[in-house]
């Protein structure tokens, strides 16, 4: 697995501290050479500037809005455009969601799937998929 792929609403946006252990993983996975990606179905525009703003200042490599690449998950398109943004294919990927029809339409893709439900869970499994070693 080469690429970290993480859905915004439901998992990135959620209490101050789980977003800190967020920004946290995410430095320890570019430092351990995974490239990360956000991918949204937001619609895009100026709304979208808080999920913009996790790669203006370096927290992930690219985001990617739906409303932007005209394709929604669990359309195949949206996880095959992200992957390609971070220049991957699905199948080094992981994509961490908070839907299950999206993890599951993630995983038909080629990519694994975590379902997020809440941090202290999604972390063991991201960090034993990348090797990533540390508290967060």
């Amino acid at each position: 697995m080469r690429g970290l792929i993480v859905d915004y609403c439901g998992v990135l946006d959620g209490p101050e501290e789980d977003q800190a252990r967020w920004r946290s993983l995410l430095s320890a996975a570019r430092n351990n050479g995974v490239a990360t990606a956000v991918l949204s179905n937001d619609p895009g525009g100026p709304g979208a500037e808080p999920i913009r703003e996790l790669e203006y200042h370096g927290i992930v490599d690219a985001v990617v809005l739906s409303g932007e690449i005209g394709a929604d998950k669990p359309d195949p398109e949206a996880f095959r455009i992200a992957a390609d943004t971070i220049d991957l294919p699905m199948r080094d990927c992981v994509m961490v969601d908070d839907s299950i029809l999206n993890v599951r339409a993630a995983v038909d893709c080629g990519m694994v799937g975590v379902y997020y439900q809440q941090f202290d869970r999604a972390v063991v499994e991201v960090t034993g998929l990348f090797g990533i070693e540390g508290e967060f």
